[in-house]
């Protein structure tokens, strides 16, 4: 057995372990639901205040949650205004399953991992599917990441060259997303980014700990809420260390300590992810998060994006146990390597 195995055996130990300190289901404790949520939550304020609790007194936050969505974390350029029309909304999604449905050519080597048509499915099916907002970034008030700083633009160049001298994606694995290598996507957080497809999440509470668990590569952040020091400064990891505390009936996770390998909008290992879930009602969760990185931007920015129900459970996203789609875009690239230069010797012999 590998290194892998046991990582893996010991993670799902520890769930299991914290799923059975609850006292009560899940189920069990989600109140009946008395109508659909509203068309449009603009603000957490704007929804009828949630009341339910969990047998620990903390707010109910648990169940399983979708952040898919249509909506772009920046404003797109030409747009001035913070919200959409019903009308645009729904150009707006159609749009975007169009250029979904286009995105890869079947049978080429870019189509061999992932296949749009059909991952777009989670997006495009979801009554959710766009905010009325016309981006996730709400502070600043252009929608915009603020403007990078001197040393986010070296670090900047300084990856691009890194990459540009490794060489093409397809040259060899190191080269390849770390999500194509199953080590790391977008949806795991933090900050809980829509991954593009598995864009799932199931919370669950426990006496002094918050569980998220993703669907997408199957990672779990467990958060405690005993107000524990953060890790030290040299310890680092790949979603970084989370500590949580409830500011009425708003959770607040902070994420330091990152490892900087999976950077975020090409942030720095120093940067400080500031989470917020608000439930809003039985249908919604009010999620936002505050980056701060001051090597990286010149200001703060925050961002929001609502999580909406979904139906569970949460499946395995066994990436690792399944991965041909690596060895298949490499025997890919090496094959039409081959026919490459068959056909330039072609040339040459005539």
């Amino acid at each position: 057995m590998n290194h892998r195995f046991w990582s893996s055996m010991y993670l799902l130990v520890t769930v299991i372990a914290l799923v059975s300190l609850m006292t009560v289901s899940v189920a069990a404790q989600a109140p009946v639901s008395s109508g659909k949520a509203p068309a449009t939550v603009k603000d957490a304020k704007d929804a009828k205040k949630w009341s339910a609790k969990t047998p620990d007194g903390q707010p109910d936050l648990q169940g399983y949650w979708t952040n898919s969505t249509y909506t772009p974390l920046q404003r797109p350029q030409g747009v001035t205004k913070e919200f959409y029309t019903a009308g645009e909304v729904a150009q707006v999604e159609k749009q975007a399953a169009e250029r979904e449905a286009e995105q890869t050519e079947p049978g080429t080597i870019a189509d061999v991992h992932y296949d749009f048509t059909q991952f777009g499915l989670d997006r495009s099916q979801s009554t959710h599917a766009t905010q009325m907002r016309t981006s996730m970034i709400v502070d600043p008030p252009d929608g915009r990441i603020p403007p990078v700083t001197a040393d986010g633009q070296k670090r900047q160049a300084e990856r691009a060259a890194e990459r540009k001298r490794m060489g093409a994606t397809t040259d060899q694995v190191q080269n390849m997303p770390l999500g194509t290598q199953c080590i790391i996507m977008a949806g795991s957080g933090p900050p809980m980014m829509p991954p593009g497809y598995n864009g799932n999440y199931q919370i669950v509470q426990a006496p002094g700990y918050v569980m998220i668990l993703t669907e997408m590569i199957h990672d779990v952040r467990i958060i405690p809420l005993d107000g524990r020091p953060q890790l030290p400064r040299n310890v680092r990891q790949w979603i970084g260390s989370s500590r949580g505390r409830w500011e009425g009936d708003t959770l607040v996770i902070e994420t330091t300590n990152f490892n900087g390998k999976n950077p975020f909008q090409n942030s720095s290992e120093d940067m400080r992810v500031i989470e917020r879930f608000t439930r809003v009602d039985a249908d919604s969760i009010d999620y936002r998060f505050t980056i701060e990185d001051e090597k990286t931007w010149a200001r703060p920015w925050t961002a929001v994006l609502p999580l909406k129900t979904s139906t569970g459970p949460i499946f395995e996203h066994a990436c690792h146990e399944g991965n041909y789609g690596v060895r298949n875009t490499l025997a890919g690239a090496r094959a039409e390597e081959k026919r490459a230069a068959e056909a330039a010797a072609k040339k040459v012999s005539k």
